[in-house]
């Protein structure tokens, strides 16, 4: 049976949990994102636009409980093979990811707002409350940061999944197994 907690070597269930839900929650977001963009004025737009951002709010929400968790159950260190650089890389990488994953949700949080229109939390009645007043200027600028925040996302998730494959099929370690939630991994 897989621990819970993450050890020296390896992801616990509850990292690999947060990381994977988390991964297929953004990049179906990214995904709803781009497609839903350049769709004409219909009811069917803006039920996706409602959609998103509930599944915004809640991507937000898994984001923090992901830094929560990683913050009282710290991941394993890096092979030993790894050149010192490479490990410098991937914290830097990392660290952008997180704050993409926090920042992306927040800006199209408040880009909703700026443009008056409350997120009604997957239509229940939730209204989360405005981070900002109603303002175009204002709503233009979350929209222009949501968007930049969005692909510079999408650049870093290629990244990690390119350096995860290279890993994997060049360096032949067990980087990405010890992530895969049916990764074993010898302690």
């Amino acid at each position: 049976m897989a621990a819970l907690r993450n050890t020296s070597t390896r992801f616990g269930s509850v990292a690999k949990l947060l990381h994977w839900s988390l991964a297929a929650l953004l990049i179906g977001l990214l995904g709803l994102g781009l497609y839903m963009h350049d769709l004409p004025i219909s009811p069917n737009k803006f039920e996706l636009y409602a959609l998103h951002k509930s599944l915004g709010v809640t991507a937000l929400g898994l984001a923090l409980l992901r830094l929560g968790w990683r913050a009282v159950d710290p991941p394993p260190g890096a092979l030993p093979s790894t050149p010192k650089t490479q490990i410098k890389l991937a914290k830097l990488a990392h660290s952008a990811l997180y704050v993409c994953m926090v920042a992306l949700p927040l800006t199209g949080w408040a880009m909703a707002a700026a443009s008056g229109t409350p997120v009604d939390y997957f239509n229940t009645g939730i209204l989360l409350p405005n981070l900002v007043d109603a303002d175009n200027d204002l709503r233009t600028t979350f929209r222009t940061l949501h968007d930049i925040i969005g692909k510079l996302l999408i650049a870093l998730i290629l990244l990690h999944a390119g350096a995860a494959l290279k890993h994997h099929f060049i360096d032949r370690d067990a980087t990405l197994h010890r992530m895969l939630p049916w990764g074993r991994v010898r302690d």
